[in-house]
């Protein structure tokens, strides 16, 4: 089949300059294209050729100076000679990109909350979930978040969990990644350091404070332990805000080591996953399901997470990681990580177990097997009539109140997290 894959106007494919869904389709790519003719249409990138064929993959890449212009130039170059139209994370650009190609199917991938009245109008919701073939979502709590407003897309649903390259990474037992980690840590100055490593955005969202404020207890409790913390503002840049320095004033408080790398491309992560003998993702929001987590069980890492939005759906809590429900409290993350640095034994075996949750469930294949697998069902096409569909008035009665109380909920929860993060570091004496 011809099939177009629509990335989000933020960042290039390949991932040059980060992002989750940029490597997402980087990576599914090689198994696709073999049987598959693939178009991929992505942001314009000064490094990158505008038009070009790459191991049987074209790039097409426009400008993108706003959303709107990058999804006009995209229009300009798809026709119905495409069999599918895959579009990633952006449900409103299905009803603009159908409306001159009514033979053409379309589909979706979803890596956030994007059926969100604040993301998509109701209506236009309604006639998305009506248009596309099938909808997959990067985790169970993404689905779930969909269906409590738009029941009607409970069919079209489909849970496709994201994917790790197993031979990018070497573990830390392996000979490998033992050298790795010496290698590294000679680098970054913290030889004879037992090393918590956390791979983020620097926003509070992410939690990097929370991390921080844990590491002080951590600290002085073992005087060979050391931070790390991988990861910028946003991607691809090395920017400072009111926020990142505050980050920095806690760890200047510290007992021991805190060291800030700044943004590394994507292609160069892998190996310093090897410096560290913990990793911690501290979620404040509802997370879809961090990519980092398939990262840190490919290297073989004892992990702590959060019980934040999809999180914890790939954990088995004390087996192949921990799950923290009392994410806010640095407290409940510094237990965690002493009680892991007290039983290297017990890390051991958890990173262990969660090395043979990525070899056995998160591979870029199975991602790629599962990802178009409802096209194999596929009838001849079908000419969608250009009608608007409506939603029955007791159907969108039930989605109005739907709306109202998700609403309500996250309006909370957003409140709440902000008058955290406030009180935190209005707490702190810089």
């Amino acid at each position: 089949m011809k099939i177009a894959f629509v990335c989000t106007e933020k960042l290039p494919v390949p991932p040059v300059a980060g992002g989750a869904v940029q490597l997402y389709i980087s990576e599914i790519l090689p198994y696709i294209k073999e049987q598959h003719e693939i178009t991929v249409f992505c942001k314009r990138y000064p490094e990158l050729s505008n038009n070009e064929v790459v191991d049987n993959v074209r790039y097409i890449r426009v400008p993108a100076s706003s959303a709107l212009r990058y999804l006009r130039n995209i229009q300009d170059q798809l026709d119905e000679s495409f069999d599918l139209i895959h579009i990633f994370n952006r449900p409103k650009w299905v009803l603009d990109l159908s409306e001159k190609l009514p033979s053409v199917r379309f589909s979706l991938s979803l890596h956030n909350e994007m059926f969100s009245p604040d993301k998509i109008p109701p209506e236009k919701a309604i006639e998305c979930i009506n248009r596309v073939e099938f909808i997959n979502t990067v985790s169970k709590f993404i689905a779930d978040g969909i269906k409590q407003l738009y029941p009607m897309a409970e069919s079209k649903l489909r849970v496709v969990y994201s994917g790790v390259d197993i031979k990018k990474f070497k573990t830390n037992w392996s000979d490998e990644g033992i050298r790795n980690k010496e290698l590294l840590k000679k680098k970054l100055g913290i030889e004879n350091k037992r090393v918590i490593l956390h791979v983020t955005r620097l926003t509070p969202k992410k939690g990097p404070h929370i991390v921080l404020s844990a590491m002080k207890k951590v600290m002085e409790s073992f005087s060979d332990t050391a931070l790390v913390i991988i990861g910028s503002k946003w991607y691809g840049r090395n920017e400072e805000d009111d926020y990142t320095r505050q980050c920095r004033a806690l760890a200047e408080e510290l007992n021991g080591p805190v060291i800030f790398t700044g943004f590394i491309p994507p292609a160069d992560i892998p190996v310093y996953y090897n410096v560290a003998d913990i990793f911690v993702c501290a979620s404040q929001w509802n997370e879809p399901l961090a990519r980092i987590h398939y990262e840190a069980m490919a290297a073989g890492l004892p992990i702590i997470t959060t019980d934040r939005g999809g999180n914890a759906e790939i954990f088995e809590n004390n087996v192949n990681g921990i799950v923290i429900k009392d994410y806010n409290n640095p407290d409940s993350f510094a237990d965690c990580i002493i009680h892991l640095l007290n039983n290297p034994q017990t890390a051991y075996k958890m990173g262990q177990k969660a090395y043979e949750s990525a070899v056995s469930k998160y591979t870029w294949k199975r991602v790629a097997d599962e990802v178009l697998a409802p096209i194999q069902n596929f009838g001849p096409r079908l000419t969608v009539k250009e009608t608007k569909i409506q939603s029955p008035s007791t159907e969108k009665s039930m989605i109005e109140e739907n709306i109202s109380k998700k609403n309500m909920t996250e309006k909370s929860a957003e409140e709440k997290t902000s008058q955290d993060i406030e009180t935190f570091f209005d707490d702190i004496n810089f």
